[in-house]
């Protein structure tokens, strides 16, 4: 379902002006969080004592209505920031979790296409064997050895490439893997988080 998603058109345009959307975008979160942060120690830091507070209580209402909101932002800026690169690391995972299903969908088909091959070339290598062991002529023994050699080279040459594709195969399948164990310790991660969210909601 992801790899039908991502292959939209629309997804391919956006994706050339993720990283900079996606830069813009964790600024400006800081920007907000380090300003929360900035009037939440501003607040703080301001003192009224008991005889000012009796005196003047709209002034210390205010203050703390000032140091609720700015309190406010600050969680809402820091969760946002830590949400918005969680997004962001799922969509990566999801991404190579595509890429890496792509790939491992032509590998398979390499690697059958290449095992076709070799046996074609197999059991032609053993018809001409049968052809040649029934001709007795010394010339042709000869050719028929040559023959014999050039297709034993070729076998083998098969065989290396057989090899090479299903290491290759193999290596796809680990990466698969990996990249499904990532995105399930994400996910766990993700839950986790969202009910300590939940909580401190």
């Amino acid at each position: 379902r992801w790899q039908k998603i991502f292959m939209i058109p629309l997804w391919s345009k956006v994706a050339v002006f993720w990283n900079k959307m996606f830069l813009t975008i964790i600024v400006l979160l800081i920007v907000l969080f380090l300003d929360a942060f900035r009037e939440v120690r501003k607040y703080s830091a301001v003192h009224v004592n008991e005889k000012t507070a009796n005196v003047n209580s709209s002034v210390f209402d205010h203050i703390q209505m000032k140091l609720f909101r700015s309190q406010r932002n600050l969680y809402l800026s820091g969760f946002s920031l830590f949400l918005w690169l969680v997004l962001r690391r799922t969509v990566t995972l999801l991404t190579q979790l595509a890429k890496g299903m792509t790939s491992h969908a032509a590998l398979e088909t390499q690697v059958n296409d290449a095992t076709e091959a070799a046996k074609k070339y197999m059991a032609e290598n053993e018809r001409l064997q049968e052809a040649l062991s029934e001709k007795g002529s010394s010339k042709k023994k000869d050719s028929a050895e040559a023959t014999d050699e050039k297709l034993k080279k070729e076998v083998e040459h098969l065989k290396a490439e057989l090899q090479k594709t299903s290491d290759a195969l193999n290596k796809a399948n680990n990466e698969v893997a990996a990249v499904k164990r990532q995105s399930g310790d994400l996910r766990k991660e993700y839950n986790h988080l969202m009910k300590e969210y939940e909580r401190l909601q």
